[in-house]
């Protein structure tokens, strides 16, 4: 029996934490013997994607290339965690079809707190028009319809984050669990 794959898309703004519940769910995953692949945005831009701008057409294929490698893992079995900011809707449902197996989490906190967190600066340049096309201040994101998970950054801690998205993935980690046993 191969072991159901699954992708685990999380999605929001700049320093919303989509990269630390990823990685902290990462390290949960790891512990508990499950073994996993992660694409994050700032990564696969520095190699898979590197020469695509921050066109609305460069974004969509920016997503399109990390759902591509996603569905091609999930297909063959893996568990993998995306964590990109995807600002548009139409193509991460897209993305969501292709794939099949696949949670949208929601990774959400107001604009503000996303500020304040941004260790990087990049909101300070891009409200200094420095950055154009920034995603929350001169491009807009659109949140998911109906994620499977909304994690609210600003109101829960890490651990529930990251609970709520083990729950949402139980079905894919049973059958992991039953795979392994037979192996």
């Amino acid at each position: 029996m191969q072991p159901r794959g699954v992708t685990v898309w999380f999605t929001g703004l700049s320093g919303a934490g989509k990269t630390t519940i990823t990685q902290a769910l990462a390290e949960k995953l790891k512990s508990e013997g499950y073994s996993l692949e992660i694409l994050d945005g700032d990564i696969v831009r520095e190699n898979l994607t590197k020469g695509l701008g921050f066109s609305k057409e460069d974004r969509d294929e920016n997503i399109r290339r990390i759902g591509f490698v996603a569905q091609l893992l999930t297909r063959n079995g893996v568990m993998v965690l995306v964590s990109a900011i995807s600002p548009y809707r139409e193509v991460r449902e897209e993305v969501r079809d292709r794939i099949g197996n696949f949670i949208e989490v929601h990774v959400s906190a107001p604009l503000e707190v996303c500020e304040e967190r941004d260790v990087k600066g990049l909101y300070k340049r891009a409200r200094a028009g420095e950055i154009k096309s920034f995603t929350g201040i001169d491009d807009p994101y659109e949140p998911p319809l109906n994620p499977n998970v909304n994690c609210q950054t600003h109101l829960e801690t890490l651990e529930e984050s990251v609970a709520k998205v083990m729950a949402a993935m139980q079905p894919y980690l049973q059958t992991q669990r039953r795979a392994e046993a037979l192996v």
